[in-house]
């Protein structure tokens, strides 16, 4: 099978995935992928769990999306190249073939425009080679881009590996506070205990001395009232001589 014509796979390049036409306003999601506005806009707007990219199915973020200028731009060269290198239509002024592209004007020209006043001086190439020239510079932003996007997976990766980890430390920081202050409970619970049960000594300590001496009196005051009951039942002789 015969390759694909430079200016026939810049026009793939420059056309939307989605309404297969030049894109139109171009942006480009999260994974790398580009849509016209309209169409990524529409394709959201119908009933989906969650937002995805139409290409890749891959999770998408609804919300701003970032244009991509540079393909814009290579879109509008395309419209301008819409033709296979060796013939890109007829020039409205000489009627000639279109078959070179002027660098300064951005434009097609024909053979009678290169030889003229607007054009001698300018940098004139061939459709084909113009747009070789052209697809190149766009590889290699779209490498650029890549290595871009990879490198913000790559970040992105990495922030979420080092969010999981912050989240473990906080989990167990949290668990040895929760074991370190349970343990401080117990310990005060003993401390508490134990002086409740030194004061439950005292207590009873004192209770049996404040007994005994009572008790002591209380002995010591029935045998002085037996004594005077004794002495008030002697005869009268005798209870006064006492």
């Amino acid at each position: 099978m015969a390759a694909a014509s430079p200016v026939k796979s810049l026009q793939e390049e420059a056309t939307c995935p989605l309404c297969l036409e030049y894109f139109t306003d171009p942006v480009v999601t999260a994974c790398g992928h580009n849509f016209c506005r309209a169409c990524l806009s529409r394709c959201w707007e119908e009933p989906n769990p969650a937002a995805s990219c139409p290409q890749c199915r891959a999770p998408v973020q609804q919300g701003p999306l970032r244009p991509n200028r540079p393909l814009a731009n290579m879109v509008e060269l395309v419209r301008q190249l819409s033709l296979e290198a060796g013939g890109g239509g007829l020039c409205e002024e000489h009627q000639e073939a279109l078959k070179l592209f002027c660098e300064e004007d951005q434009a097609l020209i024909c053979l009678i425009c290169r030889e003229s006043r607007a054009h001698c001086a300018h940098t004139v190439l061939p459709i084909a080679e113009a747009a070789q020239e052209y697809k190149g510079k766009i590889q290699a932003h779209l490498k650029t881009l890549r290595e871009e996007r990879e490198k913000l997976l790559g970040w992105k990766a990495t922030g979420e590996r080092r969010s999981q980890e912050c989240l473990k430390q906080t989990q167990a920081e949290r668990q040895k506070i929760v074991a370190e202050f349970q343990q401080f409970l117990e310990e005060q619970e003993r401390l508490l205990l134990a002086q409740l049960e030194k004061l439950d000594e005292e207590i009873g300590r004192l209770q049996t001395d404040t007994v005994r001496k009572l008790s002591a009196q209380i002995s010591r005051l029935s045998e002085r009232i037996s004594e005077l009951e004794g002495t008030c039942q002697k005869p009268a002789s005798e209870f006064l001589q006492v």
